[in-house]
């Protein structure tokens, strides 16, 4: 609720004395190409693009985890004053939400990550991590620069935006709670559409790429502790051996996917956690694996959290042990696919071909990996898409979570320009929302 009254706050303070320059004419294919064209000219300005790099840098020399990004939401907060953009602070912890344009609906929703991950940074250079065994290496402190970036284009056209947009400054997108942490904090309330984006080590610079419908996969956890007799090695008779036992479950564990899944349905069932054991010469008691599985769809999903546990328990007592397998039962670890709206990607591509031309923007096959905007894309229409960083010419960049992952700065015109553009076109196009969306009324609007 106090979320609303803070929207219609900023709505009175700019409902008065507001005029358009995208008028009726900007809706022609001719004036919306040259909004994107003048957003992607302006974000790739000298001042711009200097402040940018300087804000990334900042962030990626003082990395903070999941919920603990306390600093860079205080940088992000005095970006956002300088610039003279309200927001609301804190939402779901550590989280900031901007405001910029008419207070007042359509609403569209820009989304940038905010945490960084519990890995020690090899890569020297000036603005290396200064937090010990913590670093950017997934490329989040560039999608906060990106965002900032895209907000200060937005502000300079503040006056001239048919709507608003809400600039989402989210924590803990590794851990998978901050989306949704958000949610319950309200911030998608009457928000029509949300976009979002990460950089990428394997496609060009200036290039984007995207596709309609799954493009990440939902992803689980799970865990189990297989439990036997331990005892000395050289008499195992005497002992249940669980390590033996974790191995046969680790063998039937991939044929789930290469004997009961789909050849056309992609899945993957990984272990890649197995603890048991600490001497050459000592058969333990227990021991403890996990592992992760993806999916497309929430069927199939369903499906390998269902046979996990059975081949687990069932291998494990073909060989006299028990086993326990837990999946994080409040659901912590549990990511969605996601699933770009048909229509939004209509919007996407109209607005990158206008900025890039038609080469520079591709289709991407799905992949397996997640992303917490999934949670986003269940509530409203959402778009994901990938922005390219690699410059063959200085040499190939190394994968996110890589402890060697680097960022080619070059990007972040080209992220600032798109998220402006993406927003500003979409509040232009706006069509009125589907009647089957349930509508959420504040008494005090």
């Amino acid at each position: 609720m106090a979320f609303c009254k803070w929207v219609y706050l900023i709505f009175i303070l700019h409902l008065f004395g507001a005029t358009h320059i995208f008028s009726d004419s900007s809706l022609s294919s001719k004036g919306l190409a040259e909004i994107s064209i003048d957003f992607l000219n302006r974000a790739k300005s000298s001042d711009l693009v200097e402040w940018m790099v300087g804000v990334r840098r900042k962030i990626h020399e003082n990395p903070e985890l999941g919920f603990e990004e306390f600093e860079t939401s205080k940088l992000i907060r005095t970006e956002l004053e300088n610039m003279g953009i309200p927001y609301k602070f804190p939402v779901a912890v550590t989280g900031v939400v901007g405001l910029i344009g008419t207070g007042g609906p359509p609403f569209v929703a820009l989304r940038a990550d905010m945490d960084a991950l519990p890995m020690q940074e090899s890569v020297e250079w000036e603005h290396k991590s200064r937090i010990p065994g913590k670093m950017h290496a997934c490329g989040h402190d560039a999608h906060v620069a990106i965002l900032l970036g895209a907000a200060k284009i937005l502000q300079e056209h503040h006056e001239d935006l048919q709507g608003t947009v809400v600039l989402l400054f989210q924590p803990n997108e590794e851990g998978g709670e901050g989306a949704k942490k958000m949610i319950d904090d309200g911030v998608l309330d009457n928000v029509d559409a949300i976009f979002g984006l990460h950089v990428s080590t394997r496609i060009p610079i200036g290039v984007v790429a995207s596709r309609p419908g799954p493009v990440l996969a939902g992803t689980g956890f799970f865990e189990a502790v297989i439990s036997g007799k331990g005892g000395h090695a050289a008499i195992p008779q005497h002992t249940i051996d669980p390590i033996l036992a974790a191995s046969n479950v680790i063998v039937s564990l991939q044929h789930l996917v290469s004997r009961e899944a789909d050849p056309l349905d992609s899945q993957v069932v990984t272990v890649a956690k197995f603890q048991g054991g600490g001497a050459f010469n000592v058969i333990p008691d227990s021991v403890t694996i996990g592992g992760t599985f993806r999916a497309f769809s929430k069927e199939s999903l369903i499906r390998l959290k269902k046979r996990i546990k059975e081949v687990i328990t069932g291998q494990a007592a073909v060989q006299r042990c028990n086993a326990t397998v837990g999946f994080f039962a409040d659901d912590k670890s549990v990511f969605p696919a996601t699933v770009n709206n048909r229509d939004l990607h209509e919007h996407f591509f109209n607005v990158a071909v206008d900025m890039l031309g038609g080469h520079n923007v591709q289709d991407k096959q799905p992949s397996m990996g997640a992303e917490d905007f999934a949670f986003f894309q269940e509530v409203i229409p959402g778009y994901f898409f990938f922005l390219g960083m690699e410059n063959r010419t200085r040499g190939q960049l190394e994968s996110v979570h890589s402890p060697y992952f680097t960022i080619n700065e070059d990007a972040l015109p080209y992220g600032a320009a798109l998220h402006a553009s993406l927003a500003t076109r979409y509040l232009l196009e706006f069509k009125p929302r589907s009647p089957l969306r349930e509508e959420k009324v504040h008494d005090e609007l």
